[in-house]
């Protein structure tokens, strides 16, 4: 016959098997341990709501009325820079540098954007090719943090002063950026969504964000749009194109190096890529370029994501049923999509293919980008590219800047991105110390500041 147990003898079985916690969260603590002062296990705590008092919208009419109110300021800045991928987080790390009081909103949980959290971890665009010989271009912030992943074991490969696009593992490249950041002194507000821009007439003031915590301001002298989809600057009303593009999706291939790969050509199967490899052995990463599409499409993007997931599932059950496959096994798709154009904005200069190809110099060169696969001589951006034509108050940095279609393949890489937000960030610091509109920035004292901060400007 068995024995009941007591409620002190399951709780010791509990215990035992790690679920004491779970099941037991009202049981008195050992005396030895120390209260927890919001009670023991996982019990919480009662705390004010934070979320602001607001006005409900309405439907009236079959009309939805959202009624005019007042947002609460959450926060007061120099330099505002919407969006924490890899142009926003150099911008940041930057103007803070510079000596600007910078905030950052952020709608994922970390730093990198499409480079970490899109897991497309090659950084393209390092290096240039002059006299036969590899130059490297990209410097400044955005190469600090190559070199001090350098120095971090299974951080990044192919790094080094004449070997071009080196390739990072996303969650060291993750841990690295918060840290420079927390370095610098950057006030960091992830899980918030950039949403509208804050007007005072034709010059932007701040912006707007959504959070759980309610829709909130923070206001700013200067706004870095580095949203990747020109969200602020659409917002303030500043000129832009937005274009189609294709939309694809990475994955990382787990026990890469225990394929046979002979026994695998030998099955004479036509099989999907097995990847580049990353700095973890036996890991691969696999870019999927996908259809054409519009980046802004929420039910297009939806139906991609799920298509993208459905189609890597059955690429690497192929891979692992085929003989000599069987090791492969799929570690994650990426948590962000890989939408690689939406916007681009109008900028008071647009860059094009021929300047790049020529060689074009400008008197305002704020960074200068390399090549691709195939290396081409150095190219110079300039900071007219950064600029809206007539909007003010308000500076963009990376994928969305001023360049003509044919050049967007360069100028969206990580390595342009990261400069580009570099330049946007000491030039939001020095328009917010100075008092005066981006546009009046003075060139020489940016690029005097750019080059201590260690950037190339050829």
């Amino acid at each position: 016959m068995k024995k009941n147990l007591t409620r002190r003898e399951l709780m010791q079985v509990l215990g035992a098997a790690g679920l004491g916690a779970a099941f037991g969260s009202r049981a008195r603590p050992a005396a030895a341990a120390e209260p927890s002062p919001e009670g023991s296990g996982f019990d919480g705590g009662l705390i004010p709501s934070s979320v602001p008092p607001h006005a409900p919208v309405a439907l009236a009419g079959g009309k939805v009325i959202q009624p005019q109110r007042e947002l609460p300021v959450f926060h007061q800045t120099d330099v505002l820079v919407v969006g924490g991928g890899a142009a926003g987080w150099a911008a940041a790390v930057a103007a803070r540098r510079a000596g600007a009081k910078v905030a950052l909103i952020e709608r994922y949980g970390c730093f990198g954007g499409l480079w970490t959290g899109g897991m497309v971890l090659v950084v393209i665009g390092t290096h240039a090719r002059e006299n036969g010989q590899a130059r490297k271009v990209f410097r400044g912030v955005g190469d600090e943090l190559l070199s001090r992943l350098s120095r971090l074991d299974g951080a990044i490969v192919k790094y080094g002063p004449d070997i071009p696009n080196p390739t990072v593992d996303p969650e060291a490249t993750k841990y690295m950026m918060d840290e420079m950041a927390r370095e610098a002194g950057v006030s960091v507000f992830f899980h918030s969504w950039g949403a509208d821009a804050i007007m005072d007439a034709a010059t932007v003031k701040g912006a707007v964000f959504e959070s759980k915590a309610g829709r909130q301001a923070i206001l700013a002298k200067v706004v870095i749009d580095a949203s990747g989809d020109g969200d602020m600057f659409a917002a303030a009303g500043a000129e832009f194109e937005q274009r189609s593009y294709a939309i694809g999706t990475v994955h990382r291939l787990g026990n890469v190096d225990r394929l046979d790969r002979e026994k695998m050509k030998a099955a004479g199967q036509k099989l999907p890529p097995l990847g580049a490899a990353t700095p973890l052995q036996g890991v691969t990463w696999v870019n999927v370029r996908g259809p054409k599409g519009n980046g802004l499409d929420i039910e297009a993007l939806s139906r991609l994501e799920m298509d993208h997931r459905r189609d890597i599932w059955n690429r690497v059950q192929q891979v692992r049923r085929t003989p000599g496959g069987e090791p492969a096994c799929l570690l994650e798709t990426a948590p962000q999509l890989g939408v690689r154009i939406t916007r681009v904005l109008g900028g008071a200069y647009q860059l094009t293919l021929k300047d790049a190809r020529d060689g074009r110099k400008f008197p305002d060169v704020v960074a200068v980008g390399g090549g691709g696969g195939v290396m081409q001589s150095e190219w110079q951006i300039p900071y007219g590219a950064l600029l809206p034509r007539q909007v003010d108050g308000l500076l963009a940095a990376g994928r969305c800047i001023s360049v003509d279609a044919r050049l967007l393949d360069d100028t969206r890489l990580i390595a342009p991105c990261l400069m580009t937000g570099h330049a946007a960030g000491a030039a939001a610091a020095l328009a917010a110390q100075t008092g005066c509109r981006p546009r009046d920035v003075d060139i020489p004292g940016l690029q005097k500041l750019l080059k201590e901060q260690g950037a190339y400007l050829g």
